[in-house]
């Protein structure tokens, strides 16, 4: 794995040049979305503070979890690039998406609807950060032909495991090539907002729930790990927003 790639006397960290591409990425995808919609925003802008949200989110609820590495040494645990847990970030992300909205004077559903593209193809590109680095976010051992070792990472192994971030990485561009073709459809059938934003919290927590069942995490709540537990919020979330927009659609044709 390469961690850090050098230039000159200057090591760079691969995990954090992929992360800047990925925001990177996402804020193209966002641009074009808003161009199909018609909404006039600096989509650049937009990525770059939800995605600095969605950093702090994540070393927060990492602190959250771990109270007592936290306080044991307050100044390392905050500026490591270890523990970011992936709820933190999505929670913090959504709360700038959310502020973005309003400040932007975008509707909410129409603004999250255009964000869930662009959010897993950020996450996904994110996610080859975490692989090129060998950072631990790998799987429990394997013997299938595409197991991989990371004697090299930065959490190195010399097991052949899962590479759980190219799984990532492959079922999070695919979730965005679903919900960029569903968001086209509903918009050629000027179907209310809301229901890509939904599609994008089930279909990326059931997997990130599968991916989960190979990682290394540890089990804490009736047997799943931290994630899994955030996974099916994510999904039930998403399924009960979509039969609300169902239940108010029904009922506003049938008043009309």
């Amino acid at each position: 794995m390469i961690p850090y790639l050098h230039i000159g006397p200057v090591p760079l960290p691969t995990f954090g040049l992929m992360v800047a591409t990925g925001l990177l990425a996402a804020a193209y995808v966002l641009q074009a979305d808003f161009r199909r919609r018609g909404i006039r925003a600096d989509a650049f802008l937009i990525i770059g503070i939800a995605g600095l949200a969605g950093i702090a989110g994540a070393r927060l609820y990492h602190a959250l979890e771990s109270p007592a590495e936290f306080f044991a040494d307050p100044k390392s645990f905050i500026f490591t690039r270890f523990g970011f847990a992936w709820f933190g970030g999505f929670l913090g992300g959504f709360a700038a998406l959310l502020y973005l909205a309003r400040r932007e004077d975008i509707p909410v559903l129409t603004f999250l609807d255009a964000c869930s593209p662009a959010a897993c193809v950020g996450y996904a590109i994110g996610r080859i950060g975490c692989f090129l680095s060998g950072d631990g976010d790998y799987g429990i051992p394997t013997n299938l032909p595409w197991g991989m070792s990371f004697p090299n990472g930065v959490v190195p192994t010399t097991e052949r495991v899962h590479p759980t971030p190219l799984y990532e990485f492959f079922g999070w561009m695919l979730i965005a090539y679903l919900l960029w073709r569903m968001a086209a459809r509903f918009l050629r059938e000027h179907q209310p907002s809301g229901r890509v934003f939904c599609g994008y919290l089930i279909l990326t927590g059931v997997a990130r729930f599968l991916v989960e069942i190979i990682r290394l995490n540890p089990r804490l709540f009736l047997g799943m790990s931290n994630a899994q537990t955030a996974s099916v919020v994510s999904v039930v979330s998403g399924v009960i927003l979509w039969l609300t927009f169902n239940r108010t659609e029904v009922a506003v044709r049938r008043a009309g």
